[in-house]
C-alpha cells in the first residue's frame, strides 16, 4: 500500500490496535503498513522492555503512535491497554491478534512428549488470548468492527516440527468460529488469515523451517512463498467494508500451498 493507491482512503477515520509486531519482518508489521496506507490510525503493543525498543524502531515510520506494554496473560494489562485506548479514542474499529508462543521443548521434541505446562502455555498465549482481547475490544466497538487473527496450515495437517503449535492454532481457528457467533449480532466480524511459511522471528522456532520454506515454494501453485505485505493486503480486505459479509472464516494466503496434495 502507498499513499497513491486507490485504497488509500478506504479506512480513513478508523482506529485499530495491532498486537504482535516484533520487527520489520513480522507479519503483523506487514498488516500494519497496509492498514496505515489505507488511512487507519493505529496503536501498537509490545511485551516487556526488551521488545520496546525493537517495536519502537519498527513503527517509527508511522510517526508518533501509541505504544503500550502488554502481556496477554495479564488481565490487568489487557484492561489497562483498552482503558488507555478508550480514553484516547473513545471507540475502536479493528483489532489484529498476531500472538503465538510455545516453550522451546514443546517445539523441539516429538508432540507425544509435550508436557502439561507447555501445552497449557501454548494454548493460553496462542488461543485464549484471542478470546480475552476480543472481549475487551468488542466492548469498544458499539458501531461494529473487525477482528483478525493469524493462523497457519499446521492447524489442519500435521506439519513436521510444528507440534503443539499446530494443536493451539486448531483451537484458535475454533475460537474464531465461536466468537463469530457471539459477536455477529453486534455487527462485529472476526476472521483468521492462514499465512504461508514466512521467514519471521517466530517461525524460526519451528524445526526444519528452511526445509518448509523450500517445500512450500516447490509445491504451491504459484511456485513461491508469500510476503508479509501480501498477508497485509488480505488483512486490509478483512478490516474494510469490502468484506462486510465475511465472518468466522479462515482465509489462506499461502500461494495456494494448502490445496496441494502432500
Amino acid at each position: 500500500m502507498t499513499e497513491s493507491s486507490p485504497l488509500s482512503g478506504l479506512l480513513a477515520g478508523k482506529k485499530g490496535l495491532i498486537v504482535g509486531v516484533a520487527n520489520q519482518n513480522s507479519i503483523a508489521w506487514g498488516c500494519a503498513r497496509a492498514l496505515a496506507g489505507a488511512g487507519m490510525e493505529l496503536a501498537f503493543t509490545y511485551q516487556g522492555e526488551i521488545m520496546r525498543d525493537r517495536v519502537t524502531r519498527t513503527v517509527s515510520e508511522l510517526g508518533d503512535v501509541p505504544l503500550m506494554d502488554l502481556d496477554v496473560r495479564d488481565e490487568a494489562q489487557v484492561a489497562g491497554v483498552f482503558g488507555a485506548l478508550k480514553e484516547r479514542w473513545g471507540q475502536l474499529d479493528f483489532l489484529l491478534h498476531s500472538v503465538a508462543f510455545a516453550p522451546k521443548p514443546a517445539m523441539a521434541n516429538p508432540f507425544i512428549e509435550t508436557q502439561r505446562d507447555d501445552f497449557l502455555a501454548a494454548h493460553e498465549i496462542s488461543a485464549y488470548s484471542l478470546v480475552a482481547l476480543s472481549r475487551a475490544a468488542s466492548a469498544m466497538m458499539p458501531e461494529g468492527g473487525s477482528i483478525v487473527t493469524m493462523t497457519y496450515y499446521g492447524s489442519q495437517k500435521a506439519v513436521p516440527g510444528y507440534n503443539v503449535m499446530g494443536v493451539a492454532k486448531a483451537a484458535l481457528e475454533a475460537c474464531v468460529r465461536y466468537l463469530a457467533v457471539d459477536l455477529g449480532q453486534r455487527g462485529i466480524r472476526i476472521n483468521a488469515v492462514s499465512a504461508g511459511a514466512i521467514n519471521t522471528l517466530a517461525a524460526r522456532g519451528v524445526a526444519h523451517f528452511r526445509d518448509l520454506l523450500r517445500i512450500t515454494a516447490e509445491r504451491s501453485p504459484l511456485k513461491r512463498t508469500v510476503e508479509p505485505d501480501e498477508v497485509g493486503n488480505a488483512t486490509l480486505f478483512l478490516a474494510s467494508p469490502l468484506s462486510a459479509g465475511v465472518t468466522g472464516e479462515t482465509m489462506y494466503v499461502d500461494a495456494g500451498f494448502n490445496i496441494t496434495a502432500g
